[in-house]
């Protein structure tokens, strides 16, 4: 069985001249930066449509990518650019709170972190939280950023973003109780 390759490794073939390895990536990462993307825009088919965006770009400027930060790092700050540039053209108020109008294909990124009978409650109560405190939870939970990658996307520090997710699961589990779940903090 053939060792899978990093998204590094498959970055270097691509700017070799590998078109397949950019193809890679590109099946890779589509689902999970389309759902991010949704969730700051709320329209699955824009969020698609920014998706293609993000990758061609990465074709255009293929050697800006500085390899000292994780690719899938890199990626998701251009997506969430061009996320907010859409909603300042559009003129539309960033917020992530409709997750039940989300076609996601990938079902097992939800699955991973919610539990099937809490989850249509705990996305409910997710869109009620602040759309930073949205953002940390998805990028920590649903994607397993660490802390130092979350701050580069949201362009906070690490202190800023520790407290955002301090911040967002007491939010969370107030929100919770008040929905009659118990919340564990983990």
């Amino acid at each position: 069985m053939a060792k899978e390759e990093t998204d590094k490794e498959l970055y270097k073939q691509f700017l070799e001249g590998d078109k397949e390895a950019f193809e890679k990536l590109v099946i890779r990462h589509k689902n999970n930066m389309i759902y991010f993307i949704a969730r700051y825009i709320r329209n699955i088919q824009i969020a698609e449509d920014i998706s293609q965006d993000v990758f061609v770009y990465l074709l255009v400027n293929k050697k800006q990518y500085d390899f000292q930060y994780s690719f899938k790092t890199y990626l998701y700050m251009i997506a969430k650019c061009r996320a907010i540039n859409y909603l300042k053209k559009e003129k539309q108020v960033i917020s992530i709170d409709d997750f039940e109008n989300l076609k996601v294909e990938d079902e097992e990124l939800e699955e991973e972190i919610f539990k099937k009978d809490t989850s249509k409650n705990i996305r409910k109560v997710l869109g009620q939280l602040k759309p930073d405190y949205q953002a940390v939870i998805y990028l920590t939970s649903f994607e397993g950023l660490k802390y130092k990658e979350v701050a580069q996307i949201m362009n906070k520090s690490m202190n800023q973003v520790k407290v955002l997710i301090n911040r967002a699961k007491k939010k969370m589990k107030i929100l919770l109780e008040k929905e009659g779940f118990s919340y564990e903090n983990r």
